[in-house]
């Protein structure tokens, strides 16, 4: 099994690497393959709405977004870690996530999800919830904890001292272990559920 962890961090020893470090071990403990990627310095535009991707099954700029996508097909789970900027993640984060969950044409349907923000103070909360609404709209079970996932820290290595923040990242990592297995033996054993034709509903009269 693997976990595909992307870190929105422009900063490459920040405390979101702390924190993938974290989840990583118990990933590695448990023999699950990790496949790390961060945003870092990389120069991620934005959705541009030119739908290339409904003909072509893939995003219409050549950069990470496309690779990133066969690497996300081959998971298990996605694990999408973001810094605070204002209150809400990383710009160039939800550039690459508004990319890659729209022009990827595969299911993510029980793919698990799990989402991490870092902030120096506030605007976790806000900032977890945005991130949620990839896995949500998507069919994709969301790995909980036993708090918020937020990690806290301004300067590098501080998150350190955030104990909470840290034992919760590693009860996620466990618990999105225990998910991944679940739906395999559950696939193999039931199948998937019953799918409908997808309704469009507009209020355009």
């Amino acid at each position: 099994m693997k976990v595909l962890i992307i870190n929105g961090s422009p900063r490459i020893k920040g405390n979101s690497s702390t924190l993938v470090k974290e989840l990583e071990a118990v990933f590695l403990k448990e023999n699950i393959e990790v496949d790390n990627y961060q945003i870092a310095s990389k120069a991620i535009r934005g959705c541009m709405a030119c739908n290339y991707c409904y003909e072509h099954h893939e995003c219409v700029f050549k950069d990470d977004v496309n690779d990133l996508a066969k690497r996300f097909q081959e998971s298990d789970g996605l694990i999408v870690i973001s810094p605070v900027y204002y209150g809400s993640a990383n710009g160039s984060l939800i550039s690459l996530l508004d990319r890659l969950f729209y022009s990827s044409s595969f299911s993510k349907k029980f793919k698990v999800g799990a989402a991490f923000a870092i902030a120096r103070r506030a605007g976790t909360t806000a900032t977890f919830d945005e991130l949620n609404k990839y896995f949500t709209i998507s069919q994709m079970p969301i790995a909980s904890g036993r708090y918020w996932n937020n990690g806290f820290g301004r300067s590098e290595g501080q998150i350190n001292q955030d104990e909470e923040g840290l034992q919760n990242a590693r009860i996620v990592a466990r618990n999105m272990i225990f998910l991944m297995k679940a739906i395999k033996d559950a696939k193999e054993k039931y199948g998937l559920p019953e799918t409908e034709e997808i309704k469009f509903t507009h209020f355009i009269k």
